[in-house]
């Protein structure tokens, strides 16, 4: 095979100067694209996990169809059989919901999700739960997390200055006694977290509240076989889920993945990438036909298909990096933006740099392959 003594991929691509700046440009815009759907992909699903992953304990039980830990509960009576199964030292019942808080006319949010335990169980890896302890037993009481956004994003400053912070919560009086930090980054989830007791939330939703349990934790002895516990569990007690601390977790991203704002953004994606084929194509295409004639001669003077195809390559390449560069910068400034104005973590994480360089580079390979078949099915007869 022949090869060229000069880069003639770099000169023809720097010879249209308007060109290259326009595929740049075209590829640059497609990475934005592909960057911000895969953030927010990745914020939504990294949301999800937030809670179950801060979450102590060996195992964990959910009602029968519940699909993530948002669901609609099970008996506590199960959880208690689960409980007098050899080898479980402590069972922990667990109550979520949404409730609307409200400080002022200004300052409301309708979605906003209750956490009520035992503080004294300590199942959330969070220091700041152990030191609000006392406060939290107070009645009414509950604990704010300091990563809310939206509406109650004001709040945090002015509890951090005055405690307690007298609120409304379902139109009934409570008082904040502290701060604690979770957050919750799912897009279309809640605007912030509250922790509070069972007998609190017992006293403003009512007593039977207590008989359905959201999430049960479960504690064994140590060195116990877990998964023989978990199989028991399952053979003596019906309508329940029970899962080690790895499934539990595995579980809500699978939830967050097949729902309908994940499809969406990984459409993005597919667009994005899409966009990117079609402009490098068109892109390459223009620089075949417009330089057909000097291909024909290479042709003619013995160069090979096969060598000719490779400089068509070497400019994919060149504009992949040439226009990722660009893409990159533009997508961290947008992170950045998007992530103050929203109190969403949004932020450049290495695997998503590499992946989208790479769907970059796949993206100009793709356009260089579909455009060199001009070049490929050009005869120096024809054109001359």
């Amino acid at each position: 095979m022949k090869r060229f003594d000069r880069p003639l991929a770099w000169a023809q691509l720097s010879h249209q100067k308007i060109r290259l700046g326009v595929a740049m440009g075209g590829i640059a815009f497609a990475n934005v694209l592909i960057f911000m759907q895969l953030g927010f992909l990745t914020l939504f699903n990294e949301g999800a996990t937030t809670f179950p992953e801060k979450l102590k304990g060996d195992l964990f039980l959910l009602e029968a169809q519940a699909k993530s830990t948002d669901s609609k509960g099970f008996d506590r009576i199960r959880l208690y059989q689960a409980g007098s199964i050899a080898g479980v030292t402590t069972v922990i019942p667990v109550y979520t919901r949404y409730a609307s808080v409200a400080f002022n006319k200004e300052e409301f949010s309708p979605i906003t999700r209750i956490i009520a335990y035992d503080p004294r169980e300590r199942i959330l890896d969070l220091s700041e739960i152990d030191a609000k302890r006392d406060q939290l037993n107070r009645p009414k009481a509950f604990l704010f997390d300091r990563i809310a956004r939206g509406q109650l994003a004001p709040i945090v400053p002015r509890l951090e200055k005055q405690s307690p912070l007298p609120a409304m919560l379902d139109n009934k009086r409570v008082e904040l006694v502290g701060l604690f930090t979770l957050g919750n980054s799912m897009i279309l989830g809640g605007e912030g977290n509250l922790i509070t007791t069972p007998s609190t939330y017992a006293d403003l939703f009512g007593e039977q509240s207590l008989s359905t349990v959201s999430l049960g934790i479960l504690k064994v002895e140590p060195g116990a076989n877990i998964q023989a516990i978990q199989q028991g569990i399952r053979k003596m007690v019906p309508g329940i889920q029970v899962m080690t601390h790895r499934e539990f977790i595995e579980k809500e991203l699978v939830f967050q993945q097949e729902n309908p704002t994940g499809v969406i953004f990984g459409f993005g994606v597919i667009m994005g990438f899409v966009v990117g084929i079609v402009v490098v194509y068109q892109v390459l295409y223009a620089d075949v036909s417009d330089h057909l004639a000097e291909y024909a001669t290479l042709k003619a003077m013995g160069y090979s298909d096969r060598s000719l195809s490779f400089v068509i390559f070497q400019e994919a390449s060149i504009l992949a990096i040439f226009g990722y560069t660009p893409g990159f910068g533009i997508s961290v400034w947008m992170y950045q933006v998007i992530s103050g104005l929203t109190k969403l973590p949004l932020v450049m994480v290495p695997n998503v740099a590499i992946l989208v360089f790479l769907l970059t580079f796949l993206m100009c390979i793709c356009s260089a392959f579909i455009a060199s078949g001009k070049l490929r099915s050009a005869d120096p007869a024809d054109v001359f």
